[in-house]
C-alpha cells in the first residue's frame, strides 16, 4: 500500500485541453505530480471533477507552456514537477529531458546516457511508468531500428508529438 506522501489522493486535479486530447493533471500545490492522457470528452471529465476549483499558478503556467509547445514555440518546460518513482526511474526521466527537441534516441542510447548500457529493457519499463509524459519526453524514445514502439498515450499521439517537433525544428 503506497504511503500517503506517494498517493495522488491528496492532489488537486485539473483538466487541460490540447490538440492531442485532454490532459488530466494532478497537483500538489504548484508541483505537477502526474499528467495523464484521457480519451473521454471534456464534459464527462468535468462532471467527474469540480470545475469550480481555481487552477493553481503551476497549472496556469503549464497551460501556457503547452499552448506554446503545440504552436512549436517552446522546446523546454519550466513547470515544477514532483514525480513519484524509484531513484532509477527518476534518473531515466531526467535523462529524457536531455534528448534535444525534435530528435529521438533508442532505448539502448538512453541506457548509455544513464550509465548502464545493458539496461535497455529497464529503460523501456521506466518509460512505461513515466508519470509526466510530454514534459519528460518519452515520446522521443524509439526502437533500435527507428521504429515507433510503446507510448502510454498511443502511437497516434507519439507520431503527432514527433511530427510537431520535427516540423517546428525545420521551420525555426
Amino acid at each position: 500500500m503506497p504511503s500517503p506522501k506517494n498517493s495522488l489522493n491528496d492532489c488537486q486535479i485539473q483538466l487541460i485541453d490540447s490538440p492531442i486530447g485532454i490532459f488530466k493533471t494532478y497537483w500538489r500545490g504548484d508541483l505537477l505530480c502526474r499528467l495523464e492522457f484521457s480519451d473521454l470528452p471534456k464534459f464527462v471529465l468535468t462532471e467527474q471533477h469540480n470545475p469550480l476549483e481555481p487552477c493553481s499558478a503551476g497549472c496556469t503556467t503549464l497551460q501556457q507552456e503547452l499552448e506554446q509547445y503545440f504552436l512549436g514555440k517552446l522546446t523546454h518546460f519550466k513547470t515544477r514537477t514532483a514525480p513519484q518513482g524509484t531513484p532509477f526511474q527518476k534518473s531515466v526521466w531526467q535523462q529524457l529531458t536531455q534528448i534535444p527537441y525534435g530528435q529521438t534516441r533508442s532505448y539502448g542510447e538512453v541506457a548509455r546516457m544513464v550509465g548502464n548500457p545493458k539496461a535497455a529493457r529497464a529503460i523501456g519499463m521506466a518509460n512505461n511508468r513515466n508519470p509526466i509524459p510530454v514534459l519528460f519526453p518519452c515520446h522521443r524514445v524509439i526502437g533500435a531500428k527507428g521504429d515507433l514502439v510503446g507510448f502510454g498515450g498511443g502511437l497516434d499521439r507519439k507520431t503527432h508529438l514527433l511530427e510537431l517537433e520535427k516540423n517546428a525544428r525545420i521551420n525555426c
